[in-house]
């Protein structure tokens, strides 16, 4: 089969992915192979390629939001049924044991391992994944549709439960990609007035037409204070902005699983009053699962870009150049 794999981190520019054949993978005990069909281009995946994050496993296969069809059962698998259609998610596996696992908190696992980091993921034909970790996806969302939220939806919906957001609050979110154009979509849809500051010219026409009350530069000051916000740019020098702009008993969540580092705060200016800043890990399968159900009741509608398999490559470089808007997806199958 074809599969990217990462060969040595270093920026996208310096080619570190490459196209490969390899043999088909083989579902073990409780697994299910997928035949993918498409795969979400996240920006995790561009940390995980570019060296961002450290090396889990070596010429890793990139991609955690992966759509596709159950072709192989192993042994003892018997959630999902040969033919059925499932999502492959970021959370790959859990202990399901320790003090983090039976609280409801898989996500602080210390144990977890993760699609497209620890383990191969969508960037090729087919995938391996734990069936107790696949999600079965509603017959009302298309591929390209149910990629992005695997990822991109869960995340930013757990973002925005987590700035505990009052009814017909308003939130701030800094960056709008793939993760925050949906995020916007939910808290639109449940009555939020969503204030919106992004480098991107092309997001903030994206922002404007989903509803957003307001539009402005990255580090601009919104024209009132705000309930909460998410920030989803990796970019540390932004907390201090979006911390200043918050109404007292605000939260800010970091949506990202990197983030450059953070200036130094004043307390009085970006702490002071019960403002909260607080990091965002990952997601539990309950977010995902209630995502799915939510998002097509709210009528959430993902703007993609879809890339071939073979341009897995320049999908990743659009994304670091903010030339994707919305979010990108692979069609493989």
């Amino acid at each position: 089969m074809r599969a990217w794999q990462v060969t040595t981190p270093a920026p996208i520019e310096q080619g570190p992915l490459q196209l490969v054949d390899r043999p088909r993978p083989e579902p073990g005990p409780g697994q299910v192979l997928v035949r993918v069909s498409t795969c979400g281009v996240c920006r995790t995946d561009l940390h995980v390629v570019e060296g961002d994050l450290p090396v889990h496993r070596e010429h890793v296969t990139p991609g955690h939001e992966v759509v596709g069809i159950v072709e192989v059962q192993g042994s003892g698998a018997r959630r999902f049924a040969t033919g059925d259609r499932v999502g492959v998610a970021w959370l790959a596996s859990t202990c399901g044991a320790c003090r983090y696992c039976r609280r409801g908190a898989e996500n602080l696992c210390p144990s977890a391992s993760f699609t497209g980091w620890d383990h191969d993921g969508g960037y090729a034909e087919s995938v391996v994944v734990d069936e107790r970790f696949a999600y079965r996806l509603p017959d009302d969302l298309s591929d390209d549709q149910a990629a992005p939220l695997l990822c991109a939806g869960i995340i930013g919906y757990r973002a925005l439960r987590l700035t505990g957001l009052p009814h017909g609050g308003r939130l701030g979110i800094y960056g709008f990609g793939g993760s925050a154009h949906i995020a916007a979509q939910i808290a639109l849809a449940e009555g939020a007035e969503v204030f919106v500051a992004t480098r991107s010219e092309e997001a903030r026409k994206l922002a404007r037409s989903l509803g957003a009350t307001w539009v402005g530069e990255s580090s601009a000051e919104p024209p009132v204070r705000l309930d909460g916000s998410i920030l989803f740019a990796p970019a540390g020098e932004l907390v201090p902005v979006a911390l200043a702009a918050l109404d007292r008993g605000g939260v800010l969540a970091i949506a990202g699983i990197h983030l450059s580092d953070v200036p130094g705060l004043d307390y009085q200016d970006h702490l002071f009053e019960e403002r909260v800043l607080r990091s965002v890990t990952a997601n539990t399968r309950t977010d995902g699962e209630e995502l799915l159900r939510l998002a097509p009741r709210l009528g959430v509608v993902a703007t993609t870009t879809a890339y071939p398999l073979d341009e897995a490559d320049v999908a990743l470089a659009d994304l670091a150049h903010d030339r994707v808007n919305g979010a990108a997806v692979l069609r493989v199958g």
